[in-house]
């Protein structure tokens, strides 16, 4: 079943109905970026958008992670291009319904998603999809990245990394991991904490995070990965042990969080990036307009304080850095979830 959940459009203060003084403003060239935006005279011609309202589609429910950036950035993008931007929550079926909305709809720069790198596996987990996750849409830019913490419950007598692969394998299948789901990064994650360790844990899918977090918190479940500032927040209950991050390289705000590369697990890399896409075949005049206003945006101190916030840290870049990004992220999953060790197979 879907659920729809639509903003009001917003206008330069990001929160009002956008009044005929902005549409009027549209007559007028608009610099973004040092490149000139679209007039309204412009307005009907090959990669030229016109004034009619621009939706931000999040394939995930509001609050999540994809709902945030779009939330931050609508605003700014109406203010800056005089045009009515409205985010829209277009959820069900593990993402599939809003992406599916996106890529049937016309191509002509009025209809954006915000998206999270995960729905990239999902070929590894449904046979069927109504649309191709790479070849149905266009790439724009990426927005940032975020950072995962691998948990344990406080009382699970284990202090690292190392101690929590000895523990494990001493008890093969005994522990158990909570995750909001399959293709969801906190599966993710401890699948390839499992292929490189040799450890087996028993997966415990829930229907959102928060039960399974509250799970682990109160330790009927011992172990999870979570967004690291989530994670951060839940230690200083106590009630958790936050064990190592899982990017390459230590993250800001958190470099006294170890990773768990650096405590023996070689090559453990994983990246949540979040990014803008279109509809497969829009015109590169439209997708350039858009990645260079993204770029401003992400350059902004205000806009870096708003992501950060939810744990994310701008990362800017022409749309060809997304389209290998995207690529690379499904080379990262492909091998692992098609030898994952039980059925990742959702349908």
């Amino acid at each position: 079943m879907k659920d729809t959940n639509i903003e009001s459009p917003c206008d330069a203060a990001g929160d009002l109905p956008v009044r005929p003084g902005r549409r009027a403003a549209l007559g007028r060239v608009l610099a973004v970026a040092g490149a000139a935006w679209l007039g309204r005279a412009g307005a009907g011609q090959p990669g030229q958008l016109d004034d009619r309202l621009v939706r931000i589609l999040v394939p995930q429910t509001p609050g999540t992670t994809p709902d945030s950036v779009a939330r931050i950035l609508a605003p700014r993008m109406s203010r800056e291009l005089g045009v009515a931007f409205v985010v829209e929550n277009r959820v069900g079926a593990s993402g599939m319904i809003g992406m599916e909305a996106v890529a049937k709809a016309p191509p002509d720069g009025h209809t954006l998603m915000s998206n999270v790198s995960t729905t990239l596996t999902l070929p590894y987990f449904y046979d069927k999809l109504p649309f191709d996750v790479l070849a149905d849409f266009t790439p724009v830019g990426l927005v940032g990245s975020g950072n995962f913490a691998l948990v344990v419950n406080q009382a699970l007598p284990v202090a690292d990394v190392a101690q929590l692969v000895a523990y494990a394998k001493a008890r093969p299948g005994a522990l158990r991991y909570a995750s909001p789901g399959l293709g969801t990064h906190h599966h993710l994650c401890m699948e390839l904490l499992m292929a490189k360790t040799g450890i087996q844990l028993q997966h415990i899918p829930y229907k959102g995070s928060a039960g399974a977090t509250t799970d682990v918190l109160s330790g009927q479940v011992e172990v999870m990965f979570l967004p690291v500032q989530v994670a951060m927040n839940h230690a200083a209950s106590g009630r958790i042990k936050v064990l190592g991050g899982t990017r390459r390289q230590r993250q800001q705000p958190y470099m006294d969080l170890p990773t768990l590369d650096e405590q023996g697990v070689a090559g453990y890399d994983v990246d949540p990036w979040y990014a803008l896409w279109g509809p497969k075949g829009m015109a590169a005049p439209i997708v350039q307009r858009y990645n260079a206003l993204l770029q401003s945006l992400l350059a902004r101190d205000d806009v870096k304080g708003e992501l950060a916030a939810v744990g994310l840290t701008a990362r800017p870049g022409p749309p060809a850095d997304l389209a290998r990004t995207a690529q690379a992220e499904q080379r990262l999953w492909a091998g692992l979830l098609k030898t994952a060790q039980g059925s990742t197979r959702a349908g």
